[in-house]
């Protein structure tokens, strides 16, 4: 029988983040501060579609104005630097996203670094990360922050701990690398050329595997008691969503683990929320 209390449920996180924002917004209206998430989509992946379309159910659910812009994927660079360009100079507009990915015909990092950094609140120029990794205030990326909201949901001190990130990416892996040595951690980053990895991993104290392949990290690979975040989010054989934690494998094993659906994805909209509202707080500071 599976262990309700070795589960991080992001419901209920993303929940309490999601009330606090709704309240932080009815308090800004009645400063006549109206928080504002402008979404540009390029295209029309499904997946991409669906995330977008989540992110405005969750604004109309906390009081948050938003918009979609969409352009065909033949877009130039040019015109979708424009149009950015366009939503800084809007004070109304206080968080920018950009749905990523981007055709092969646009500069991913050139269209991210046009976005002004105040508006910036998926965390991703390199304004952001720089201050994010030298301690300044900044946007922090919604998924990392989501890992370290997880960890604290559920007791977890991280000062001390021996921690390994699976997964070197510039949107999880590295940034939550970053958040859990400002927690004091002690943090080792594997990846596709790290030899030896279950090694490193039965020696950690905590996991948090964001590579994007299902069942990746197996319980073998886990110290007994350890705790598992697992950022994936993947389509079985059987075509239903599941971690890059196989979770069969890891529940026995552990002393928390995130599940998938319902874990860390909900905390990166919640997040996204969080995110938008800072940017609408700050102009009056």
């Amino acid at each position: 029988m599976l262990s309700t209390d070795k589960i991080i449920s992001g419901k209920e996180v993303a929940a309490n983040i999601k009330q606090q924002v709704k309240r932080d917004v009815e308090k800004l209206n009645r400063q006549g501060i109206y928080p504002k998430l402008s979404v540009i989509m390029v295209g029309e992946d499904p997946a991409s579609m669906a995330y977008v379309k989540g992110k405005h159910k969750d604004c109309a659910e906390c009081g948050i104005i938003s918009e979609n812009i969409t352009f065909p994927d033949s877009i130039t660079q040019r015109e979708l630097l424009r149009e950015i360009e366009r939503l800084n100079a809007d004070s109304t507009v206080h968080g920018i996203l950009v749905q990523l990915p981007l055709p092969k015909q646009i500069d991913e990092y050139a269209v991210i670094n046009a976005i002004s950094p105040s508006k910036d609140v998926d965390g991703f120029t390199a304004v952001n990360v720089g201050n994010l990794n030298i301690g300044k205030d900044c946007f922090v990326p919604c998924t990392p922050q989501g890992c370290i909201d997880m960890l604290d949901r559920a007791g977890v001190d991280l000062m001390g701990k021996d921690v390994v990130v699976i997964g070197r990416s510039n949107i999880v892996g590295k940034p939550v690398a970053t958040l859990v040595l400002k927690r004091s951690a002690t943090v080792t980053i594997c990846h596709s050329r790290t030899q030896n990895i279950a090694d490193k991993t039965r020696n950690a104290d905590i996991v948090i595997v964001a590579v994007g392949k299902a069942g990746f990290l197996t319980g073998d690979m886990l110290k007994p008691g350890a705790v598992v975040i697992d950022v994936g989010i993947n389509r079985g054989r059987d075509g239903k969503l599941c971690g890059d934690a196989d979770f069969a494998s890891c529940i026995d094993v552990v002393s928390k683990i995130t599940p998938v659906p319902g874990g860390v994805g909900l905390m990166t909209r919640a997040n996204l929320l969080k995110n938008t509202v800072k940017s609408a707080q700050n102009i009056g500071k």
